[in-house]
């Protein structure tokens, strides 16, 4: 896997070190090892793993400028947080999840990697709001739930002038076509599309950004699974 991270982050521009790639197949060892007792991917392969997991997690990272405060709203087995923060160390992250087992294999993986201003908390994004909101730079979420839904959940989170950065798939303009009212209503404004062609999977990747530009009302986000069930 080292040959194949290094020549993948060159192909892609990111610059990354020995030390970080060496880092980088350490988490993919101990979710590997971790798998065996609970899911936490189904992605398993070492090519596969480098390729959509490793590489889709850092194609964004320029995109989230340097000493950023970041939450990842949904951090499942940490993606796209763990690589993220092992290739920018200067991003100060929160990962939240509400599945508990999630949060402590992550904090087994801070612990293991030695990883810094990075922390995993066990909450549902509504109720970790309620004394968190517009505290953040950014907030990130990748393969969560449709836009909509995300929108909702992640940008009362970002502060005035921060943004909301989703990873997503080539169906992207669907969703914010479908996203449109929810961004409007909870103050934001979609500002970009950074487009990614990998050709390795043939695959196209998008990531949209979302700038707050406007106070999100307080009754956002709603409770009850709400913002699944009945998107705004």
């Amino acid at each position: 896997m080292e040959q194949l991270l290094s020549e993948l982050f060159k192909k892609y521009n990111i610059d990354v070190t020995q030390q970080q790639i060496d880092s980088l197949i350490m988490f993919y060892n101990l979710v590997i090892e971790e798998n065996k007792k609970y899911n936490l991917t189904a992605i398993t392969e070492k090519s596969d793993f480098a390729i959509k997991h490793f590489l889709d997690c850092c194609l964004p990272h320029a995109l989230l400028k340097k000493g950023s405060s970041v939450i990842d709203i949904g951090a499942g087995a940490g993606f796209p947080s763990i690589p993220l923060k092992i290739i920018r160390p200067d991003l100060n992250i929160v990962m939240l999840d509400s599945l508990n087992k999630r949060v402590n294999f992550l904090n087994m993986v801070i612990n293991s990697l030695g990883l810094k201003d990075i922390q995993a908390i066990h909450a549902r994004a509504e109720d970790y709001a309620l004394a968190n909101r517009e505290k953040f730079d950014i907030a990130v979420a990748r393969a969560v739930a449709g836009l909509n839904t995300l929108s909702e959940y992640c940008i009362p989170f970002v502060k005035l002038g921060g943004q909301f950065v989703a990873l997503k798939g080539s169906n992207y303009e669907e969703e914010i076509l479908l996203a449109k009212n929810a961004i409007e209503l909870l103050g934001g404004k979609v500002k970009q599309v950074q487009k990614v062609f990998i050709e390795e999977i043939d695959a196209e990747r998008a990531f949209v950004v979302v700038d707050k530009v406007k106070t999100t009302p307080t009754k956002y986000p709603r409770s009850k699974n709400l913002p699944r069930v009945k998107p705004l």
